[in-house]
Order: C-alpha cells, then structure tokens, then sequence
C-alpha cells in the first residue's frame, strides 16, 4: 500500500507518483490507431492514431523509438512512444505489411507485398539502400541473430526466399506450402521456421544447407481443417516451445521444438493472428482480428486468462518495457 509521507513545521503531504509498467502495443489494421495495454493491469491506457492500415510494428534497441507499418499510406512511420507523435516517415517502398529490424539497430528490411520486392531502409539517413526483387505478394520477415540473412517469405510463389545482408542479394530461394506468412530464425539462428497459411503447416529448415528438416501439422479437434490456418508463432525464452497463432480456428497451438509435435491447443479469440510475449515470457498476449480484443495466455498453464478489448482488426504485438 502507498502511503504519505508527513513531515513537521509545516505539514506536507508528498504524493507518490504512479509507476510506470511494461506495455503491449497493438496495431489495429481498421481503426488507424495503435491501443497501449499496461501489462500490469492488462487494460488500454491509451489509443494513439496512425497513418492508415497499421501492421508490422517493432521498437528500436533501446526502445525510444517505434517503427509502423502504414501499408495503405505506403510509409514506415516513425513514432516517439513517451508522446506517441510521429516523428518522421521513412520510404518504405508500396503497401509496406511487415518488416524487421537489423541487430545493426540501423536497417529496417521491409516487405512490399504490392511491388514484390524487399527495401532496405538506413533509418539515420532515411534513404533507400537497396531494392531486392523477391517473389509475388512478399510479407513475413526475419533476421538471424548474427544478422548476416534476411528472410522475405512471398505469398503467392510460396518461397522464402534468403538475403544475404552484405552483398544486399538473394542467395538461395526454398519453397515452403501454400500462402507463407511469418518466418523466424530459432536455436540461436541455426533453424528457421516458415508458416504457410493456406497449407496449414511450419516447415523447419536447416539454415547451414536451407534443406528442410521437418514439417509441423495441425489438427484441431472439431474445427475444419481449411479453417486451421498458422500465420504468427513465438518461442519460449529456451527455445523449447512455440506458440502458434491458427488464424479462422480461433486457436493456438503450442509445439515442442525439439520433437516438432503439437502438445496442446488453447482457445482465443475469433482469428488470432499474431503475438508477442511480457518481458519474463510468462504470459503470451495474441491479436485477434475479427473479434477485436486480445487474449492473454498464462504459458505455464497453457491458459487463456483474460481477453482484452482493443479496436478493429488488431494485427501485429510488440512489447515495451517500462521507461
């Protein structure tokens, strides 16, 4: 409990400031707005406005800034999160979808999902780097911990397709199932995981060869399996489990990572789409489009515990600590 300090001769009451908390932010791809969740209270405590259509979303290193996705404003914006005004735009190239953020702190790679191409974005000078030509409709994104390979998944081919980051260049192109969405690099950058949507599937690659290792199925009890769809997944701090966002079946599937099996499904909200985790990874936070709210999920549990209501089509999750 807060109490108040009184002192003598004369009285004065010092009040105590409120403490800041870890935030979730979420970008809401309907309502032009980005809606703030104090983590500790698991309630919005702000909604800020964007330019139109908000998707991806990542902060900087250090967390002073935030980059969004303005995809039908054909921009990256560039936001300060302590007053949540726009700094600056950055060229982003047509319909930026998502993007990711070189451990250089510096490159933004982005997916233009209506040009099929991949920008490289220096965000000190805010000039264009290099253009890169991948396949049709480009969108998930991913970088290795070493930050030598980029990935751009392309929808409509069905490839991910590898970027070497110094040459700026393509260098190996690997087909995955239908509609890919989300990529990431795991076990210290020596898999990558791709998602495919309309395949329902992840496929697991050896990043040494890019030769695939394993394919991940899905199989929800009582749901279509056209409606179990994977688009976002994270892992666990260990590298042990991912959390798998299944899109239409209103679920997410947890998968251990060294055997490729599914241990569990949890139900969420209506078409969950992506997620990002609090800062110890004890719970899990999901956007969920078509019902407009978040879900938390306690991962020791493998519990959904409270649903959050945020705006219309909530799409992409990044976490920030406290200031």
């Amino acid at each position: 409990m807060r109490t108040l300090a009184f002192l003598a001769a004369p009285a004065l009451a010092v009040s105590l400031s409120p403490v800041a908390a870890d935030e979730l932010w979420v970008t809401n791809e309907k309502d032009d707005t980005i809606s703030v969740i104090d983590i500790e209270t698991m309630e919005v405590t702000r909604t800020i406005d964007t330019g139109e259509r908000p998707r991806g979303i990542t902060f900087s290193k250090d967390y002073s800034v935030v980059y969004i996705c303005a995809s039908d404003s054909d921009t990256v914006q560039v936001m300060d999160p302590a007053t949540g005004k726009i700094l600056h735009d950055l060229p982003s190239g047509e319909d930026p979808e998502q993007f990711v953020l070189h451990p250089d702190d510096r490159h933004l790679y982005i997916a233009n999902e209506d040009d099929a191409i991949t920008t490289v974005v220096d965000t000190q000078t805010r000039s264009v780097v290099a253009q890169i030509d991948v396949g049709i409709e480009p969108e998930g994104m991913a970088v290795s911990p070493d930050g030598k390979i980029v990935i751009t998944t392309s929808e409509t081919t069905n490839m991910a397709h590898w970027i070497d980051t110094e040459k700026q260049e393509l260098f190996a192109n690997t087909l995955v199932d239908s509609r890919p969405r989300h990529a990431e690099f795991v076990k210290d950058g020596t898999e990558l995981w791709v998602s495919a949507e309309i395949g329902g599937t992840i496929t697991v690659f050896d990043v040494a060869t890019q030769a695939e290792k394993a394919k991940i199925e899905f199989e929800v009890q009582g749901v279509h399996p056209d409606r179990v769809q994977p688009v976002g997944f994270e892992m666990t701090n260990d590298d042990t489990h991912a959390f798998v966002a299944l899109g239409p079946s209103n679920h997410v599937a947890v998968v251990n990572a060294q055997t490729y099996e599914v241990e569990d499904y949890i139900l969420v909200g209506r078409r969950v789409w992506h997620m990002d985790f609090n800062a110890d990874r004890s719970l899990v936070f999901t956007t969920n489009g078509v019902s407009g709210d978040v879900t938390v999920i306690d991962v020791a549990r493998r519990e959904a515990i409270k649903s959050i209501k945020v705006g219309r089509f909530p799409w992409g999750a990044a976490f920030r600590p406290t200031p």
